[in-house]
């Protein structure tokens, strides 16, 4: 049976339990350093928290290795790896090879997306280095997805939600190229949403202010079925910098998808780790961050990936807007003509509108009805499309209608001797523990109603435990019951969930047989190779497609020469039609 694995990113600790209570399989989260967003760092301390908390649900934590190392930092990082291991860790991510060549990193390594993992031969190279998992880059078909894992026996993993980088994974040098700042050292600037004029060769301005690079969010909550049958094991939502109302919202609504696909398929799939989960909200992912949604090429054919129009979240489109009465020092008022009945405003919603600069954001300070008033928004025009992109009920929702993760347990309990009451507990993991109890107390006059308190107040909630009493059985003369009180019997089933967490909980790897983490020969080689120095990315989305300017599937006759231009800096559009990709390039 295949187990299914929802992979969450935490920034830091409090997010990754957030992601857990909503049914994360697994977290990704950095420590201190080299971890490939700079600004999403933690200390070891909390990994140990988050992996204290995530092992009874049998949820993994994976830490994050995947920057390129500079002269004199292997020391540095070694000692970092060896820390994050003893906090707990599962596995790490990882962009450095020399990491698998030490003896004492004991737990599995992932090859992280930025390894540019699109082909066989790249997937079964870092097979053969040891990785148990490896991370496929985002641009690739399911056709390339399902030849890649038939060819290798390693776990793999795919990207489902999230951001796009434009570039190819580990292969983007823009951000360094214009601001010196690396991706590959988790600096990036993301000037692939930055605001560019495309020139032809001859001057002529043939798009002007658009952020021609930037894509929409990837959105696979559709295809997670062909995905797995691909041999997909584990679906990676994207989203190490984003909020905790955001990482909730996306793994819930995948998670709730994961346990449709698994009671369709109970036979062949089930969820990589245990637990329920109860409570909470219901999931929409159209009402947190996103650029729009996008496919991008899982169906092997092209389509309108870029959000050059919106770069930023855009959110739902609400209606337009109509009646604006702006009074000077007071702000303005308008009011919304709704795109479909029933649409609710609430103080402090957040709206966003395309103007030529772009999106204009601004909140609205008292919503009633239909009406809106805020700070003067000088780009607002009556007939505009108004979008929300922050709706305040929902994330009051998101904030306060927490998600529950409770492991079931069953009871037995067996009443014996001088009311010796035998509780064995078996959770949903298969830890088991046998409790004894003696009491000394009167004999229940009412057996129903003793039996019943007994049965009500064992199944309750005791921390993480949920229970419930599959079987009594008394062996007493004439089959009598103790009278034991509503306090007493909380404080057995509060014992018996303290004797389930002293039982340890298997930590389980899916080392395969032959594969280790010591394997010779891992060197720089396995690096990512650059083309030429002025390549500085190289990507499967296509300007000219997107434009309908593209010889090969458009007909159509684009000039020979094309160029990015942003602030005077002007970068070269190359078109490599027979491998149907795009190159940024300096000139």
């Amino acid at each position: 049976m295949q187990a299914l694995e929802l992979l969450a990113p935490a920034r830091n600790k409090e997010i990754g339990i957030a992601a857990i209570d909503c049914g994360a399989d697994a977290v990704y989260i950095a420590g201190p350093d080299f971890g490939a967003r700079k600004a999403a760092g933690n200390s070891f301390e909390d990994i140990a928290e988050l992996c204290t908390y995530a092992h009874r649900f049998g949820v993994r934590i994976f830490v994050t290795f995947n920057t390129l190392w500079r002269d004199g930092e292997e020391e540095e990082a070694h000692a970092q790896l060896l820390r994050a291991q003893d906090a707990g860790a599962d596995a790490f991510i990882i962009r450095e090879p020399r990491i698998a060549a030490w003896d004492d990193i004991t737990i599995p390594i992932h090859a992280s997306t930025q390894c540019a993992i699109r082909d066989v031969e790249r997937a079964r190279l870092f097979e053969s280095l040891g990785c148990e998992r490896i991370i496929l880059e985002r641009e690739l078909s399911l056709a390339q997805i399902r030849e890649i894992c038939a060819a290798v026996s390693c776990e793999v993993e795919c990207f489902v939600h999230g951001a796009l980088c434009v570039g190819y994974s580990g292969e983007c040098r823009l951000s360094e190229y214009i601001d010196g700042r690396s991706a590959d050292r988790g600096e990036c600037i993301q000037a692939c949403r930055s605001l560019y004029d495309l020139v032809d060769g001859d001057g002529h301005v043939l798009v002007r202010g658009k952020a021609l690079l930037s894509l929409k969010d990837f959105n696979l909550k559709g295809r997670l079925e062909e995905l797995a049958d691909a041999g997909v094991c584990s679906f990676k939502i994207e989203g190490r910098l984003k909020n905790a109302s955001y990482v909730k919202n996306v793994v819930r609504d995948y998670s709730l998808a994961l346990d449709a696909l698994v009671a369709k398929y109970p036979e062949r799939y089930r969820r990589a780790s245990w637990g329920e989960v109860t409570g909470g909200f219901t999931p929409d992912t159209a009402k947190t961050f996103n650029r729009g949604y996008t496919e991008l090429f899982l169906d092997g054919k092209r389509g309108k990936w870029s959000s050059m129009d919106a770069p930023k979240s855009m959110g739902e489109a609400v209606g337009t807007v109509q009646r604006i009465r702006r009074t000077p020092g007071q702000g303005m008022q308008f009011s919304v003509k709704p795109l479909q009945r029933g649409l609710e405003l609430h103080n402090g919603d957040g709206f966003a509108i395309a103007t030529a600069d772009g999106v204009t954001g601004f909140r609205g300070d008292v919503c009633e009805g239909l009406q809106v008033r805020c700070k003067d928004v000088p780009d607002l025009r009556e007939g505009m499309t108004l979008y929300r992109n922050i709706s305040a009920a929902f994330e009051k929702i998101l904030d306060t209608q927490t998600c529950r993760r409770e492991i079931p347990v069953r009871l037995s309990v067996r009443v014996h001797g001088k009311y010796v009451l035998d509780v064995h507990a078996v959770t949903q993991d298969g830890r088991e523990v046998l409790s004894p109890f003696h009491t000394d107390v009167e004999t229940a006059e009412n057996r129903e109603r003793a039996e019943a308190m007994l049965r009500e107040q064992l199944g309750k909630r005791s921390g993480v435990y949920r229970f419930s009493v599959d079987e009594l059985l008394v062996e007493t003369a004439g089959g009598k019951l103790p009278l034991l009180s509503a306090a007493t019997l909380n404080g057995i089933r509060r014992l018996v969930a303290e004797d389930l967490d002293s039982v340890p909980v298997e930590r389980r790897f899916r080392v395969k047989p032959g594969m280790t983490n010591n394997m010779p020969g891992m060197t720089k080689e396995c690096h990512s190779e650059r083309s030429e120095e002025s390549v500085l990315l190289r990507s499967k989305y296509c300007i000219r497609y997107e434009l309908g300017l593209c010889p090969k599937h458009q007909g159509a006759k684009p000039p020979q020469e094309l160029f990015l231009v942003n602030n005077g800096r002007r970068l070269a559009l190359r078109f490599d039609c027979a491998a149907c990709e795009m190159t940024v390039n300096a000139i």
